[in-house]
């Protein structure tokens, strides 16, 4: 049986039989789904939610689902400190995909022609307080190249303006917005198709970065383990997801912009929009009881989707800088932030290791911190010690000014005034270093339990207080 979303829940509910939870009271699109995932986020709980009654749908939502590296580990087959480098390896051995006939591809059970095309009956949902209205948030768009033919795939947001239409927003150099200025060019319709609903190894092939247009199918094949089954869609020569729990199918018109906005990013702040192209969608095919999937946008899954894939693709570039790197985390709560943990050789390294990140990512990390190998970078409490610990501000802290920017989705990238008005602005980066000194400077030693001591700890044997024994400290 190919990968796919459904395998994965599969996984996941023997994994922890606690990690997706059933929503069977009808839910509103409009921040019904969304309340969920925040109600359960303020008490620190962040389970996988299956909604089975959308108001106006006729489809269950999935939300919430990536929400932990412990999910992304076991998809991947690691330990959560392993996954940079068992996420940048994997993407170093792409596995080609291949195409299935039509009659083997799920995808394809269920069809709904452009005459009846109502995106109005999915239950894609209005996220944020300020949104200017349904969005999809985990739809991975494919486009291919009218050049090369090369066929790519990556997130966007897309902005629902009626039953066939919605927006493509694209920021910067994104791949997908490159191959569509080029059928803009020569004034003809893009084709398109966007796939919603997969297994984690797929959604975040799309998002990895991989050099050049191209190459996120067989990015998906690494991460998944396994050749992505692919088949040829109904309007076009694209090749989309065989096993995708819906396919919309249809083309981005080359000159009919629509205003588009506002959306709660994954900084957690409204910047961005304006006038984005449109895309008309002509087709739909989905699986029998398909379920539409949801990423809470600039909520923790928004930020571990993105995170995961950016820390893969520092750890292969450092790595090669800094042999002695040992792991690297960008964090879901900070994903402007990157910590790097290395085995430092020369102080000389912990520079070369920053910059090597800041290169990689340089839109979005704003501060690299570079921690000694004794430092697990997943503990953001034993970051903050080292920075107490081992970094002075005066010797430790380097400033890069006008770094990244100007403009894009970090707030500080921009300036403001009392009339609401924003302008574009280059903004800094600042590399801290928390390390030890180089050898052969001999640096005082952590205080710690002896580790052959602690393993010797008989933790089975502890046990609940009896109600008498509750007593005994009455007086």
């Amino acid at each position: 049986m190919a990968k796919d979303l459904r395998t994965y829940l599969g996984q996941l509910t023997q994994f922890d039989a606690n990690s997706v939870k059933l929503v069977d009271t009808e839910v509103d699109p409009r921040f019904g789904i969304t309340a969920y995932a925040a109600a359960l986020a303020e008490k620190g709980d962040y389970p996988a939610l299956l909604f089975n009654k959308v108001k106006g749908a006729q489809m269950a939502c999935i939300s919430n689902l990536l929400t932990s590296y412990e999910r992304v580990a076991l998809y991947l087959g690691c330990e959560v400190q392993d996954i940079p480098r068992v996420y940048g390896e994997k993407l170093q051995q792409p596995i080609e995909p291949v195409v299935v006939d039509r009659a083997a591809a799920t995808v394809k059970e269920n069809v709904i022609e452009e005459a009846d095309v109502d995106l109005s009956k999915l239950p894609i949902p209005v996220h944020n307080e300020m949104d200017g209205g349904p969005y999809l948030s985990a739809g991975v768009m494919i486009i291919r190249d009218p050049e090369s033919g090369l066929i790519n795939a990556g997130i966007y947001r897309h902005q629902i303006f009626n039953e066939r239409d919605m927006g493509v927003w694209f920021l910067g150099a994104h791949h997908g917005g490159l191959i569509y200025k080029k059928y803009k060019k020569q004034g003809k319709p893009a084709p398109i198709a966007i796939a919603l609903g997969h297994h984690p190894g797929f959604i975040m092939g799309a998002v990895s970065r991989v050099q050049g247009i191209g190459g996120e199918y067989e990015a998906a094949g690494a991460l998944m383990g396994e050749p992505l089954e692919l088949v040829k869609a109904d309007t076009s020569d694209l090749l989309v997801p065989a096993h995708a729990e819906i396919i919309l199918e249809g083309e981005i018109l080359p000159d009919n912009d629509h205003s588009e906005g506002p959306f709660g990013e994954w900084p957690g702040h409204y910047l961005g929009g304006g006038s984005v192209p449109t895309i008309r969608i002509k087709r739909i095919t989905y699986r029998n009881h398909a379920i539409f999937q949801d990423i809470v946008a600039s909520g923790r899954e928004h930020l571990v989707v993105g995170g995961v894939p950016r820390s893969g693709s520092i750890y292969h570039t450092v790595k090669k800088i800094v042999p002695g790197l040992k792991t690297v985390n960008v964090p879901f709560y900070a994903r402007m932030n990157c910590y790097l943990s290395i085995q430092k050789e020369k102080d000389a390294d912990v520079k070369k290791a920053a910059f090597a990140a800041l290169n990689t990512e340089p839109e979005n990390l704003r501060h690299i911190v570079v921690v000694d190998e004794d430092i697990d970078v997943f503990n953001g409490e034993e970051v903050a010690w080292a920075i107490g610990t081992r970094f002075d501000a005066e010797r430790d802290l380097l400033v890069i000014p006008r770094w990244n920017g100007p403009g894009g989705l970090l707030p500080t990238n921009w300036e403001y005034n009392a009339e609401g008005k924003n302008t574009p602005r280059m903004s800094s980066a600042v590399i801290v270093d928390a390390t030890k000194p180089a050898p052969p400077v001999i640096f005082p030693k952590r205080a710690v339990v002896p580790k052959e001591h602690v393993e010797l700890a008989d933790l089975a044997s502890l046990r609940e207080l009896s109600a008498e024994e509750k007593t005994n400290w009455q007086i």
